[in-house]
């Protein structure tokens, strides 16, 4: 639906590329952080180029307010087209220090948020018969790593909600996809990581993704003809290996 808002939670790099992506299209963007001032450069940037964001905060974790927002969302701005879940949780522990209240944190973000998102965009497409609802995976959704026990099992759980959903809501024309980067993404932190771990800076092309390059992906999700739906695709750069 051209021009229906579009919601994303949280909004990281990755995630203001996708609501650009989208804003260009003429979708009004809803979006969502736990603290939404840092939310006023996208909202700027995509006001700029002739759109229209609107920035609320949101911690994705708590039930309550995950349905105020989308009820606020639907009630003040329109129909919810498009609903991508973003939320990352990338933390490496070895296992005999990975605390029950790092694994139980960890595990909300990534997976019980997932879980309440995903429920309550369900909720408002399934009466209208008509929605996206996508979901973003990492390489941990497919394999644990070392250190990563509390993400990847996270990752997994967010994976396997994933496709349930879409076997269950594709008969009803919501099409729920699992979108899986298989690479590090090119960002001031992904970068500085590099650099910590004694890795040459100098990162030749091809290595990382560009986050425009996500938000154009999610973007050939959303268009892909209903007879044709993808749910899962990896992404990862032509230098990556795999």
């Amino acid at each position: 639906m051209h021009g229906s808002p579009w919601w994303l939670a949280p909004v990281t790099i990755i995630g203001s590329a996708i609501a650009k992506r989208f804003a260009r299209e003429g979708f009004t963007i809803a979006a969502g952080r736990r603290n939404g001032d840092e939310l006023s450069p996208l909202v700027e940037a995509i006001a700029d180029e002739g759109g229209t964001c609107h920035g609320f905060s949101l911690d994705a974790r708590e039930e309550e307010q995950i349905t105020d927002f989308f009820a606020k969302v639907e009630k003040d701005i329109g129909p919810i087209e498009v609903c991508v879940f973003n939320v990352g949780g990338n933390v490496n522990f070895p296992i005999r220090d990975t605390t029950t209240r790092v694994f139980t944190k960890v595990w909300q973000m990534a997976c019980l948020a997932g879980f309440l998102t995903g429920r309550e965009a369900a909720n408002y497409m399934v009466p209208r018969q008509r929605g996206a609802i996508f979901f973003t995976g990492a390489t941990a959704s497919l394999r644990g790593g070392i250190g990563y026990a509390a993400f990847a099992s996270a990752k997994f759980g967010l994976r396997a909600l994933a496709q349930s959903m879409a076997r269950e809501l594709g008969p009803a024309n919501i099409h729920v996809a699992h979108l899986i980067i298989d690479a590090g993404v090119d960002t001031a932190w992904v970068r500085e990581r590099i650099k910590q771990a004694g890795g040459n800076t100098e990162i030749p092309e091809g290595r990382l993704l560009d986050p425009a390059s996500v938000g154009e992906t999610y973007w050939q999700l959303y268009s892909q003809p209903k007879d044709a739906w993808t749910f899962e695709l990896d992404i990862r750069p032509n230098k990556e290996t795999w």
